[in-house]
């Protein structure tokens, strides 16, 4: 599918502050006054700018009210109400942090849930859409809450936690891509399936339905090269895991301190946020939409 910049910015940007939102909400860390004032405005730019960034998609942004009228049938409208929630009830969470020194620890695991949640919904808009077979697995949803959760991790100094979760974020990745390969094929779905004209015998596109382009084809027939690919999935998993592990490493040892851990720190969000950025734009570009089939493309 053809990779829109700003679902890109949302997927990932929305994912790492809701994930940050996630340990503010668990006291990891739990800060007070303007320090608290500094954590959640990181963590808001990062939710809200995400979920912005994703009405820039949209064809009509001015009905997008109207999505949260069908939450009993889309995963899209969840999203909506659980994003809206999760950020009123870290709003009040965060406001006792800052203006009255107060901790309310049930609202702030409440709020913890939902910003968890509201990921998961994310991943469900995506896990749901059975004509694209890439996405159509339990991999999607495991990849984007590991994302999410490693990212808030690393954003919130919680190196000890961070360590792991990177690693099981990076199988996560892995196992979405190995999956991911063999899941067209796995489908069934063939050119023959797609037009069902299977039972008369071996059929194969003789001429395009038309000789320009089209929505369809820009939107859903986007394909990338297995060379450029398999590159981008060592480049994004270096930048998202590796270098972000290494650094975080490096952190923890006597021979570094001051000034210079805070550097290795900010080398590991960077990279991981460039290495995510990298991941999700593969996770559209390479998602196999099955009306390919029509134009041979697939």
């Amino acid at each position: 599918m053809h990779p829109a910049p700003s679902v890109i910015l949302f997927s990932t940007l929305s994912g790492l502050g809701f994930g940050l939102l996630a340990f503010l909400g668990l006291g990891m860390p739990a800060p007070t006054g303007f320090s608290a004032f500094v954590w959640f405005t990181l963590a808001y730019l990062l939710a809200v700018g995400g979920l912005i960034a994703s009405t820039f998609h949209l064809g009509h942004p001015e009905r997008a009210m109207k999505a949260f009228k069908q939450w009993r049938s889309s995963w899209l409208s969840r999203e909506g109400i659980c994003a809206v929630v999760a950020l009123i009830v870290m709003a009040i969470y965060g406001a006792g942090l800052v203006f009255a020194d107060t901790r309310f620890t049930l609202l702030g695991y409440l709020g913890a849930v939902l910003s968890v949640g509201t990921v998961f919904t994310t991943a469900m808009i995506y896990t749901q859409i059975r004509t694209v077979p890439r996405w159509h697995n339990l991999t999607t949803p495991f990849m984007f809450l590991s994302l999410c959760i490693a990212g808030g991790a690393l954003l919130s100094g919680r190196v000890s936690l961070a360590i792991p979760l990177l690693v099981i974020a990076a199988v996560a990745q892995i196992a979405h891509w190995v999956v991911g390969d063999k899941a067209f094929a796995k489908s069934g779905t063939t050119i023959a399936t797609a037009t069902g004209l299977g039972a008369r015998g071996d059929v194969r596109a003789f001429e395009p339905p038309h000789t320009g382009t089209n929505y369809l084809l820009k939107e859903f027939v986007y394909v990338i090269g297995r060379k450029h690919a398999t590159k981008l999935r060592i480049i994004a998993l270096v930048l998202m895991a590796v270098v972000p592990l290494v650094a975080l490493t490096l952190t923890q040892t006597d021979a570094v301190s001051g000034v210079v851990v805070h550097l290795f720190a900010a080398i590991a969000v960077i990279s991981h946020l460039v290495g995510v950025f990298a991941a999700r734009w593969l996770f559209f570009a390479q998602a196999e939409h099955v009306v390919g089939l029509y134009y041979g493309k697939r």
